[in-house]
């Protein structure tokens, strides 16, 4: 993994992805369904708009720990997004990520998905980064398991669901 620009915004860069800060432009444009050429056909997502939509109360995530979108390094194109809900609590942090259908089964969630969390782990006041999935989206569940992340338990009140989670080495799990 390595960076490009300057270190408050740096993309972080994969083998075949760019994850790159969203602009206020391009949440506004998927707000408003305009399509942009630099997007795959079938982005955005509903995961997409949603996020989008919430840039306003949580203004933060359109920083360096926040949401970017997911650009295949071959095409340019925006595939999806991925994001880091940004701040952590207790040195935990959780992320979030979706790949546009077309792209799926490309190992680029899970690509994406590990470079993020490293990314996230750099950061002193982060020591584990944590995903929540449902038990009925297996997909998901090996997104993570690929990345890296391992499984613990659940909470109780959360009897359908998986939490995964990333943690720094020199952190011991508790």
């Amino acid at each position: 993994m390595s960076s490009t620009s300057s270190p408050a915004h740096a993309d972080v860069v994969t083998e075949r992805l760019i994850l790159r800060s969203w602009t206020t432009s391009e949440a506004a444009a998927v707000l408003d369904d305009a399509h942009s050429t630099h997007w795959a056909d079938d982005f955005p997502a509903e995961g997409d708009r949603v996020v989008a939509g919430l840039f306003d109360q949580h203004p933060v995530w359109l920083g360096a720990y926040g949401h970017r979108l997911i650009i295949e390094r071959e095409s340019g194109l925006v595939v999806g997004s991925i994001g880091l809900f940004w701040p952590p609590s207790e040195g935990v942090l959780e992320i979030g990520y979706g790949i546009v259908a077309s792209r799926r089964g490309r190992g680029y969630a899970p690509e994406a998905t590990r470079s993020l969390a490293e990314f996230a782990l750099a950061v002193p006041e982060v020591h584990t980064v944590s995903a929540n999935v449902e038990l009925s989206n297996p997909p998901s569940v090996r997104v993570l398991e690929k990345a890296g992340f391992q499984r613990r338990a659940a909470e109780e009140n959360e009897e359908n669901m998986a939490r995964f989670t990333l943690t720094r080495p020199d952190h011991s799990q508790r």
